[in-house]
């Protein structure tokens, strides 16, 4: 697959297909999307939020969370405050979210069956990785949004007069439904 599409890429830059995506660093619309990886939602999100290239810095992980305060996502959305001009946040997390079905155990069990040793597994987990929290997911995707919601909206390092809002987007429609802090 990686092959096929690198073949792609060297076409698509000989055709100059870049040239109606081109754009600068900054966000035009000083927002940024913190979503979930799942890819319904590669081109339903965009599509149903009025988006195109260059309006929003948009990252995504499994369930569109924030697991750790300080970890990659808060990371990435403080460089884009910080460096980008960002002023608005939005979570969005979705309907039939995968990361509901995530369990630590499973995916332990699916590490060992990959080749993984029990020892990097128990060092891990001496070093302090609860892997129920890193690698399991959530029961209700509002109440995910809702954690993610009130991390950020408290972290130490966000300034307080950055816009942060949550939704559910419907992974069929693109509805949103607003959630609320509690």
């Amino acid at each position: 697959m990686i092959n096929d599409i690198v073949e792609f890429n060297k076409k698509f830059v000989a055709n100059k297909g870049y040239e109606k995506y081109i754009t600068n660093k900054y966000p035009d619309k000083k927002l940024a999307i913190l979503t979930c990886m799942d890819t319904r939602l590669l081109e339903l999100l965009p599509a149903a939020l009025g988006l195109k290239n260059g309006d929003a810095k948009i990252i995504k992980n499994a369930g569109g969370v924030v697991s750790h305060p300080f970890g990659s996502a808060v990371r990435s959305l403080l460089v884009a405050i910080l460096d980008l001009q960002v002023e608005d946040v939005m979570v969005i997390g979705h309907t039939d979210c995968g990361a509901q079905s995530m369990d630590a155990q499973k995916m332990i069990k699916k590490l060992k069956e990959r080749n993984i040793s029990e020892e990097h597994i128990n060092l891990l987990h001496y070093c302090g990785v609860d892997f129920d929290t890193w690698l399991g997911g959530f029961d209700c995707v509002e109440n995910s949004v809702r954690n993610t919601l009130d991390i950020l909206k408290h972290h130490p390092l966000i300034p307080k007069d950055v816009r942060i809002r949550g939704f559910i987007m419907d992974s069929v429609t693109g509805e949103l439904t607003p959630v609320e802090c509690e």
